[in-house]
């Protein structure tokens, strides 16, 4: 009951985070990757210890009719190139001149048109979209039985609500983060956000389905208790099993942050900052805020 004695200091602290998190994403902004703007991205390593980033920018100058390049480190020993979509002779040329400062592997190459670009954008932003609209439907059906004191379409308005601001949260860490390290928004980071929903949405869920149970069952033997008592019960019964679950699964993203590829490594740092974040969403706003909510509804 602790959580529901105090939900207005997590209803405070939650505004506090979602502030921060929108005023990052403002100030900062978020660097789209070519797979939503268009153009080219090289990476190459240096395994005998990265040249200065100056003189890879002279190399890569001599390329002709190239336009503005984009020489950022990347990792330890090795860089990332962004250009406008290169022809493969303008590769060949841009390859050959980052390569003639020293051993080089390339890491990964690749070329996306802007028509395709803007393609992805919008089925992204479609995608999360209908996500959310689907949660909500599930929710009111599942939730059928159970329409006082909040009616059952409450729970998934609830849950779209806490959606939006677990969503903007890493969100909002991803600009500042991208901001301080170059790291841009690409397809991962969409999926990162996309496997977030259902993680969150199943985290909230487990809160909301003992409520459930309880408010049934109190209406079938006729026992009478407060909505408060119940939803603090609830929450009571499900935190050890949410936080042990999202301890495993940090576990899980921690190791794919200092031990896996660098090509995941933004991924799994979205991912566990959404994790974090669900687990509290879960515990100390989803469910406390039916409470408020059940309030308005007897007006």
């Amino acid at each position: 009951m602790f959580i529901i004695a105090h939900r207005k200091f997590f209803f405070w602290l939650t505004g506090l985070i979602l502030a921060a998190a929108i005023g990052a994403i403002m100030f900062f902004g978020l660097p789209l990757g070519i797979d939503f703007t268009g153009g080219s991205m090289m990476k190459v390593d240096y395994p005998g210890g990265r040249p200065a980033i100056e003189d890879i920018q002279k190399q890569v100058a001599i390329v002709p009719n190239i336009g503005n390049v984009s020489v950022r480190a990347f990792g330890e020993n090795a860089i990332s190139i962004r250009t406008r979509a290169m022809t493969l002779e303008e590769y060949n040329v841009m390859l050959g001149a980052v390569s003639s400062l020293g051993e080089t592997v390339e890491l990964s190459y690749t070329s996306v048109g802007s028509a395709l670009g803007s393609q992805f954008a919008n089925k992204a932003l479609w995608a999360i979209f209908a996500v959310a609209l689907a949660i909500v439907f599930y929710i009111a059906i599942a939730f059928r039985r159970v329409s006082r004191p909040v009616p059952s379409w409450g729970y998934g308005l609830v849950v779209v609500a806490m959606l939006a601001i677990d969503i903007i949260v890493p969100v909002g860490f991803y600009a500042a983060y991208a901001h301080f390290t170059g790291a841009e928004v690409d397809s991962l980071f969409i999926v990162a956000l996309l496997a977030l929903i259902g993680y969150v949405v199943n985290d909230i869920i487990v809160v909301f389905d003992r409520i459930r149970e309880h408010l049934v069952k109190n209406e079938k033997t006729g026992f009478k208790e407060s909505f408060e008592d119940t939803i603090g019960k609830s929450i009571d019964e499900v935190m050890a099993r949410s936080i042990n679950t999202s301890l495993t699964t940090s576990l899980v993203l921690l190791a794919l942050i200092f031990f896996g590829a660098e090509a995941t490594r933004n991924f799994a740092l979205v991912i566990l900052v959404g994790v974090i974040v669900g687990t509290f969403s879960s515990i100390c706003r989803s469910a406390p805020l039916l409470i408020p909510l059940a309030n308005w509804f007897k007006k």
